[in-house]
């Protein structure tokens, strides 16, 4: 079984750790903004190759963008720090929420927009033979709204399409659930479902069943400052004691380059891409977790995860 790289398929047996969600260039301006998602390549690489260094040598084999359209995907950027890395960069098809769709994508409907989303996963982005690796979209927090409906009925199409995962920023369990039902009516099998920012939500219950239904349940803030690490390893830990474990992937949802500013940083500094293995993996250890059960959570899963099934 292989992911699909910016630079082509990369079989998955050849990987070690992935990381499942990081940001490499956002521009969370929208599309409406003029200059919006423009920068030169060698300037994001200035600034970003240094974090993708230290990562590398930390032990991360692939990595996950997910700026999709509407936030930023910008592919010469990204083709050029796939370019200068051994990382293995994964980038996205789909779109992010309502108030950052494009105008075109607006009034598309769901059979042309799954079928533009099935053409980047098969063929090639934006009249490139770079394809993206995987499904991405974003629920409003009040929403889903209409058009974030018919943006999930439309990615079912395309997973079933191609077999590529779907990946979606839903804050809290209530969301979820209603995505999740909206996926399965649409014939989406949930193993095909990432739930991004699954920490957000902080009833237990509610994550063991989304893993239960087959959804993966993605605790994505590791080594934020603003996400307390202790809260976050015991979540991770009760998951695995309860029987999820191969329902769990574990990121940073770092980065990232931002084009709206002269030096390309984020107002609150880059945050890099190796809290994971220099701390939270070695806390967890400590916890009594396995070396075992650390791989399948930062291997073996994200590798599951991110393979095409067709």
């Amino acid at each position: 079984m292989k992911l699909t790289t910016i630079k082509g398929p990369v079989e998955i047996d050849s990987l070690g750790l992935i990381l499942p969600h990081e940001h490499l260039f956002t521009d969370l301006r929208g599309p409406h903004v003029p200059g919006y998602a423009k920068s030169e390549p060698s300037a994001v690489l200035k600034v970003v190759q240094p974090f993708l260094a230290e990562a590398a040598a930390a032990g991360v084999t692939a990595l996950v963008e997910c700026s999709t359209v509407g936030v930023g995907r910008n592919l010469s950027v990204l083709r050029s720090l796939a370019d200068g890395t051994s990382i293995h960069i994964i980038a996205p098809t789909g779109v992010y929420r309502d108030a950052y769709i494009p105008q075109s994508l607006r009034e598309a409907d769901e059979e042309d927009l799954a079928a533009l989303w099935t053409k980047e996963l098969l063929e090639g982005m934006e009249g490139t033979s770079i394809r993206a690796g995987f499904i991405k979209l974003a629920m409003s927090d009040d929403g889903p709204t209409p058009l974030e409906i018919r943006n999930l009925r439309a990615a079912a199409r395309a997973s079933k399409n191609t077999g590529a995962v779907i990946a979606s920023h839903t804050i809290g369990g209530r969301l979820a659930r209603k995505e999740m039902d909206v996926l399965e009516a649409a014939g989406l099998d949930l193993h095909r479902f990432i739930w991004v920012h699954a920490q957000t939500e902080p009833d237990l219950s509610i994550l063991r069943e989304a893993a239960r239904r087959g959804a993966f349940v993605e605790l994505d803030t590791v080594g934020a400052p603003f996400q307390p690490q202790t809260e976050l390893l015991e979540t991770v830990t009760a998951l695995i004691e309860a029987g999820f474990i191969e329902h769990l992937l574990l990121s940073h949802d770092a980065g990232w380059y931002n084009p709206a500013r002269h030096d390309g940083l984020p107002e609150e500094g880059f945050r890099g891409y190796t809290a994971l293995i220099r701390v939270f993996l070695p806390e967890l250890l400590r916890r009594g977790i396995t070396e075992e059960q650390v791989r399948s959570m930062t291997v073996n899963n994200p590798a599951r995860a991110f393979a095409f099934y067709r």
